[in-house]
């Protein structure tokens, strides 16, 4: 998806969540980031204004929208957690790698680590490969249910192409769901001469 589409399809998103209000309009329309800034701070205001500010305040690298967009990284909807990762990656605010790692290897919130596992790939920050190797590793065990945030991690592994990733990936290949992609990700893993 396309820096173009991944705005077009959150603001359409947030625009029906808002029932097209007036509201709405004002916050997309502003150029005011101090105005923007202060709707995070303010009671009362709904989830798709909090969202809409956010999203808009990270891809503009106001780094007040961080702690938002981080709780937005974490929650139940996946489509506010693929915007917040998106507003994330294009924030450059260096706290960031450290909470995805710190949400990809939390253990009770493991449903919800699909996002911060790909926004740690596209970071490719120094806490990226120990956290998703932890992840992966923890994937591993039988009947493990988060099938899509194990291959996620072998995914990453392979793009970030860290020789640390080697034997968990070996492990991986074991696993029928993840082999195919296991086998492409250790081809990436450049070999010593």
């Amino acid at each position: 998806m396309t820096r173009g589409d991944t705005d077009r399809s959150t603001l359409e998103r947030l625009r029906q969540e808002s029932g097209g209000s007036a509201a709405y309009d004002r916050l997309l329309d502003t150029g005011d980031l101090d105005a923007l800034a202060g709707v995070l701070t303010e009671g009362g205001q709904p989830l798709w204004a909090r969202e809409l500010v956010a999203f808009r305040l990270g891809v503009a690298g106001d780094r007040r929208a961080f702690e938002a967009l981080v709780l937005l990284l974490n929650h139940r909807d996946p489509p506010r957690c693929a915007a917040a990762a998106y507003a994330l990656a294009r924030l450059g605010d260096p706290r960031t790698a450290r909470a995805a790692a710190a949400l990809a290897t939390n253990e009770l919130r493991v449903a919800y680590a699909l996002h911060p596992v790909r926004l740690l790939t596209e970071l490719r920050a120094p806490e990226a490969v120990p956290a998703l190797i932890t992840t992966l590793r923890r994937r591993l065990r039988p009947h493990d249910p988060y099938r899509r945030v194990a291959l996620a991690c072998v995914e990453g592994l392979g793009e970030l192409g860290d020789p640390r990733a080697e034997p968990v990936l070996n492990d991986a290949l074991a696993h029928p769901a993840l082999a195919e992609a296991a086998v492409r990700a250790l081809a990436r893993i450049p070999r010593p001469r």
